[in-house]
């Protein structure tokens, strides 16, 4: 089973993306799907995370009310609407999957290879 996320590019500020993550394989429709970047120098941090069940998905303080994450179980699909980008969003991005929601990358289970999101001044 494999993850791959797209969607990323080079987008001025203020601007939007939205990424996809589609999975090969099987991935069970009740596990969590969740995003995390990182920037170069960085460690890798949350950015958004929702349950099978598409309720009371969790942002990080710093993307809250601008990105939105969804997802498609039927197709195995997850999403991240990225809207008003800044430039401190500039950062790879990755989607994984796990048991439950933790803004800890260590406890998902499997990881996309990134995606590159720049954003411009």
């Amino acid at each position: 089973v494999q993850l791959q996320a797209s969607g990323g590019g080079l987008v001025q500020a203020g601007g939007s993306l939205r990424l996809s993550c589609a999975a090969s394989g099987r991935i069970f429709s009740s596990q969590v799907k969740g995003w995390f970047r990182q920037a170069p120098g960085k460690e890798r941090e949350f950015v958004a995370a929702m349950r099978s069940n598409g309720r009371e998905p969790y942002y990080a303080s710093s993307v809250k009310g601008r990105f939105t994450i969804s997802r498609d179980n039927a197709k195995n699909l997850g999403y991240l609407q990225m809207n008003s980008l800044r430039p401190e969003d500039t950062a790879t991005y990755y989607c994984t999957v796990g048991s439950y929601i933790s803004y800890d990358p260590t406890r998902y289970d499997l990881w996309g290879q990134g995606t590159l999101v720049t954003v411009s001044s």
